[in-house]
């Protein structure tokens, strides 16, 4: 089983088994998670988990089951054809062919998150890469992209490839029109937790230019705090008291 040397030290794992139930885990409660945080919209949206041992499969959430009941026994596992290989319900079309790109043409991303938030929507609209305007959005400074274009339900698999080659080696992207989508090269916490502090990026950056002209922290600043928040261990260090909290509140979602 995985064991923690500390609580906020990485976990090791003795087996395969252990460590895909821990990926499932953490997702179980990044999807909680977002629920809780209001990014829902129907059924839109979509975080998924590379498998550790089959790794042109992962686990994905259920078409039409809610961010806030979903369980660790309710994920689906899904091969490169988009197949479902485990579990029940049917596969969201849209998250096969995004997620699909990413993790074929990133083998380095264990997970990768997407979902309709409201401020991340609002942003995405103006198609433009977010500012260095507090030291949380360091954490992107130079390490997203935009998506420039918008060709509607993303059911292609040539888009999803296209999403994929404009990702880069960046850790999120904005999506024109459409949303945000972030990765994780250590572990699904980190690229949920990306995904949160982006979409609170998003929300302070359009309340400050609403209330009147914004004052961006210097290109000298912003280069030295990205690397200090924006490591892949801090990704993975900032999640770990929502999980703690979310299990605590909603122990069903370990349910397997």
């Amino acid at each position: 089983m995985a064991s923690d040397r500390t609580p906020l030290a990485f976990p090791e794992f003795d087996s395969l088994d252990d460590e895909r139930r821990h990926r499932k885990q953490r997702l179980a409660a990044a999807f909680r998670l977002f629920g809780h945080f209001g990014f829902d919209e129907g059924v839109a949206g979509h975080i998924t988990a590379r498998d550790p041992e089959l790794l042109d499969h992962f686990w994905v959430n259920p078409l039409g089951m809610n961010f806030k009941q979903i369980r660790v026994k309710d994920l689906l596992l899904v091969n490169d054809q988009g197949e479902v290989v485990d579990g029940n319900w049917p596969l969201n079309r849209a998250a096969f062919v995004i997620h699909s790109a990413i993790h074929a043409a990133r083998p380095d991303v264990v997970a990768a998150a997407h979902a309709h938030s409201v401020y991340g929507k609002a942003w995405s609209s103006l198609r433009r890469p977010l500012d260095p305007l507090t030291q949380d959005a360091c954490a992107f400074y130079g390490d997203h992209v935009v998506f420039d274009d918008y060709t509607g339900v993303v059911l292609d698999v040539e888009e999803g490839k296209r999403i994929a080659h404009a990702l880069g080696d960046n850790k999120a992207a904005i999506l024109s029109n459409h949303g945000l989508l972030t990765v994780g090269t250590t572990s699904v916490d980190e690229a949920a937790w990306w995904f949160i502090t982006m979409e609170r990026s998003c929300q302070s950056q359009l309340l400050a230019e609403a209330a009147g002209a914004t004052v961006l922290i210097d290109t000298d600043q912003a280069e030295k705090t990205g690397p200090g928040v924006g490591s892949h261990m801090t990704g993975w260090r900032q999640f770990q008291p929502l999980y703690a909290w979310i299990v605590e509140r909603q122990p069903d979602l370990l349910d397997d």
